[in-house]
């Protein structure tokens, strides 16, 4: 199987700040392979050191049998990238954002014609191809952003949150997008996220980050795996530890997480055990808001490996990016 992505202890730092933390990983050609985790976890930075936008502390990594250390042009010429912030000029029209990128990969005029055709009618936009982008909806950028990755027909697509603030159809319709390019044409894809159920629909495997490292990595349904059994989150109310203290003792729960107000218990046949549940809170005096029971997510499996959910993480990194920016402008 030929790699089209090889990673190996690959470092990044920012003065005090490690962005990407020994990171290692392999992706084969044709996969599509998601680096899922809260912002600031160091997904988008290990995007930009392969697509050599920016250069690596320290460790190794190549792109389609290109280091990332040698020539970045031939690499460039191999790869597509849709960023995170949109990059579009919105006063011409879907066809010549497409033609000004084509000319900057020196593609002949015919060539420029038939791939710019064919990149529009794949993401369904010909019949839109000569309207202003201005007038486009949130969708129709995305679906023109990933076209322009397209147009020089690369071996590998680098896409960072490529739904990012985009409603829930919108999002599925642009999945639906990327994995007709995946699956189709067989495009490797590595793709950045920190929406869980994106992840889990798209990618073959998923790589979860945290704090620059990769603390699990295997395929959605492998690593879902991992926790077994069912899930039941439990919001409580005041203190929780004499209720924790009983359910340890509890030999049909396996796994328990404590995190903002909330228990999330790991167990066989769930449905059947949430009245012992109940009856083990009312012998405790702990008061339980709400109960949910479900098979385990994405997110649990965050949970199970970092102790915190991604949300919290990122209100972690948004607290100590405004303490330290905040701070330097005393």
């Amino acid at each position: 199987m030929k790699i089209a992505i090889k990673v190996e202890n690959l470092v990044k730092c920012y003065e005090k700040t490690v962005a990407v933390d020994h990171v290692s990983f392999a992706i084969p050609e044709g996969e599509l392979f998601g680096l899922l985790g809260p912002n600031g976890a160091g997904k988008t930075t290990i995007i930009n050191i392969l697509a050599t936008l920016i250069r690596p502390t320290s460790g190794y990594a190549e792109v389609a049998g290109i280091s990332v250390a040698g020539d970045r042009d031939a690499l460039r010429r191999r790869i597509g990238i849709v960023f995170q912030e949109p990059a579009l000029d919105v006063k011409l029209t879907g066809r010549e954002n497409l033609q000004f990128h084509a000319m900057m990969y020196s593609l002949s005029k015919p060539e420029r014609k038939q791939r710019i055709a064919h990149v529009l009618e794949l993401v369904d936009l010909l019949d839109k191809a000569d309207l202003l982008v201005e007038k486009y909806s949130g969708g129709m950028k995305r679906r023109l952003e990933i076209a322009r990755g397209l147009v020089q027909h690369p071996k590998v697509l680098f896409l960072d949150e490529p739904t990012l603030g985009l409603d829930s159809q919108t999002r599925r319709h642009i999945w639906d997008y990327i994995r007709k390019l995946n699956k189709e044409k067989r495009v490797t894809i590595i793709l950045t996220t920190h929406y869980m159920d994106e992840a889990d629909y798209l990618c073959d495997r998923v790589a979860i980050i945290d704090k620059g490292r990769i603390v699990a990595m295997d395929t959605p349904t492998h690593l879902k795996d991992v926790l077994g059994g069912d899930m039941v989150h439990l919001e409580i109310s005041g203190g929780d530890e004499p209720l924790v203290d009983v359910l340890r003792n509890a030999d049909w729960i396996t796994a328990i997480k404590r995190h903002d107000g909330q228990l999330s218990l790991t167990m066989e046949q769930g449905d059947k055990r949430i009245p012992e549940l109940m009856c083990a809170a009312m012998q405790t005096g702990t008061q339980v808001l709400s109960v949910n029971l479900r098979k385990p997510s994405l997110e649990d499996v965050f949970l199970h490996f970092t102790g915190s959910t991604i949300r919290e993480e990122e209100l972690v990194h948004e607290s100590q990016f405004h303490f330290v920016h905040g701070r330097g402008r005393r």
